[in-house]
Order: C-alpha cells, then sequence, then structure tokens
C-alpha cells in the first residue's frame, strides 16, 4: 500500500524516519445518478451566474470571502501563497500528555505511522517510550496544500498511530446545550440502571456490526434487475418511557436477562456476505472523473 506521506517525526533531537498510512478504510457507498424520469438521460450540473443565468467558463470563476451578504473579498493565488505556512517533512511533538486528557472529540483522522529504513530502532523506542509513559505526543505538522495540522501520536498494539486532530476553536461548546440534571435520579433506580449494564456487558466486537442499510440497499436493486417488487416495511415509532414507568420497565429489562442479539448480528460475517452479494447481478461502478 503506497504511503500518503513522508517525512519525519521530531522529539527532541531525535529524528525518526516515517511514513503515514491511512488506517481507515472509506465505505464503498452505493451511488446513484439523477436521471431525467421521462427518457431515463443523467442530469448534468452547469456553472451558471446567479445574475446573468448564464454559465460561466473556469477562466472567469474565481474565490470569494462573503465578509457581509452579498459583499466578497476577491481572493487571488497569490493570498494563498501568503497565507502558506513554510513547508516541512517534519511532524514537531512540542509536548507529551496523559492520554486520558485529550477529549475524544478531538479525534478526526487517524494514520498508521511506519518506519522508513534506518528508522526501525529510533521508532520502537519512541513507541515503547509512550506506551510505559502512557502519555501521548502533541504536535503539528504540515500536509497537503499547505495546511497545518493539529496532531497526536499514541500507540495502539505495535503501532504508532498519528490523529489528526480538530483545533479547540472546532469544537462546539457543551454548556451551549441544557443537558438533565442528576438530582431527580432515585438511588434505587441507578442501581437497577447499573445492573440492567450489568447483565449486558460484553467483550468489544466491532465485527458484528454492519450497515444494514447499505446490504439492504443492494437487495433491493438485485431485487429489482430480476424485475422483484419491493416490500416497504412499516415504520414504528419507538414511545419514551413514562417517568412513572421507569422502575416497572427496568424491572422487567432485567427478569429478561442479556438481550438476544439482533437479526443483524446473527447473519453471515461480511465478507462472506459479499461474496453472497457478487452472486447476485451489481451495477457496474462509475468511474471516478475529476
Amino acid at each position: 500500500m503506497r504511503s500518503i506521506w513522508k517525512g519525519a517525526i521530531s522529539f527532541g533531537l531525535v529524528n525518526i524516519p516515517i511514513e503515514l498510512h491511512t488506517a481507515v478504510r472509506s465505505e464503498e457507498r452505493i451511488k446513484f445518478r439523477q436521471l431525467h424520469k421521462k427518457d431515463m438521460s443523467p442530469i448534468k450540473y452547469d456553472r451558471v451566474c446567479a445574475k446573468e443565468e448564464k454559465s460561466v467558463p473556469w477562466e472567469d470563476i474565481v474565490k470569494g470571502y462573503e465578509y457581509t451578504k452579498g459583499k466578497y473579498v476577491v481572493m487571488e493565488e497569490d493570498d494563498f501563497r501568503a497565507a502558506a505556512v513554510e513547508k516541512s517533512r517534519t511532524i514537531d511533538i512540542q509536548e507529551f500528555v496523559g492520554s486520558d486528557e485529550v477529549d475524544p472529540r478531538y479525534f478526526e483522522t487517524p494514520y498508521y505511522i511506519l518506519p522508513q529504513k534506518g528508522g526501525e530502532k529510533a521508532y520502537a523506542l519512541l513507541r515503547e517510550t509512550i506506551r510505559k509513559s502512557g502519555k501521548v505526543g502533541i504536535g503539528m505538522v504540515t500536509m497537503r496544500s499547505n495546511s497545518m495540522h493539529f496532531v497526536c501520536i499514541k500507540v495502539i498494539e505495535d503501532a504508532m498511530v498519528l490523529e489528526v486532530m480538530r483545533y479547540a476553536d472546532e469544537l462546539v461548546d457543551a454548556s451551549t446545550f441544557n443537558f438533565p440534571t442528576a438530582e431527580n435520579v432515585r438511588p434505587a433506580e441507578l442501581q437497577m440502571a447499573e445492573q440492567l449494564v450489568s447483565t449486558m456487558a460484553d467483550t468489544f466486537k466491532p465485527e458484528k456490526y454492519s450497515n444494514e442499510y447499505r446490504d439492504n440497499l443492494m437487495k433491493i436493486i438485485n431485487d429489482k434487475l430480476k424485475g422483484k417488487k419491493t416490500e416497504v416495511p412499516e415504520v414504528v415509532e419507538p414511545e419514551p418511557t413514562n417517568v412513572l414507568d421507569l422502575m416497572t420497565r427496568l424491572q422487567e429489562s432485567l427478569s429478561q436477562g442479556k438481550p438476544k442479539k439482533k437479526a443483524s448480528e446473527t447473519k453471515a460475517a461480511p465478507a462472506e456476505r459479499s461474496k453472497a452479494g457478487t452472486a447476485e447481478a451489481k451495477p457496474k461502478k462509475r468511474r471516478k472523473t475529476a
């Protein structure tokens, strides 16, 4: 697998040559085209001037920042170059903090960090140091289009992982919302709810869960190709539990024991479903255009 970035991790006077690889796989989305209902022709999109209602060629299009309604500051390419930070091939670790100090809301996109040739020993040294210290490295790096990213380096099993993070001003302040207090929660209710959680406790197995909606869509598409009619299930809206019935519902939940697995969890594994799906006709994938 090709790396998306090559450079070095710098902490103190130590430089470790590394490369970054994506740590997540984008879910294969089912793509649809908009069609003219009358003749099934694809719908095209055009760049139309709102004032003249005419198509505008790319060479006549500029970028503008709307500083007030209907008023813009036009930006030239030189403006973007002037704003760019100095390009660097270094992930500069500026501090180490406790791993439990970092709010998970800051995490955005993970990447695997792999050592380049000659950096294996230093890589292992930094990894084990982070692991034993219980800390994570916090720093900055410039990647792609001169964008400066706030990053965190942590250890997961034998890998060091770089998390591109959100800046503090990107998070919505929780104080802008009104959350219920715990003053009305009775001790007996809390104890029973804790017992229910205990009966439902299990080891985290993410592979048990799958995108059932995507699977259903593919089944419907295959059925339509075969001329089969789709049955639309009735949507049942869940009713909130009345405060007076809360204890009763908790007691009933406890008496039922551990909840049974949902139908989606008892299906074949994703790989098996994929094989089964390929046996049916599938729409051809569209080639991405620039």
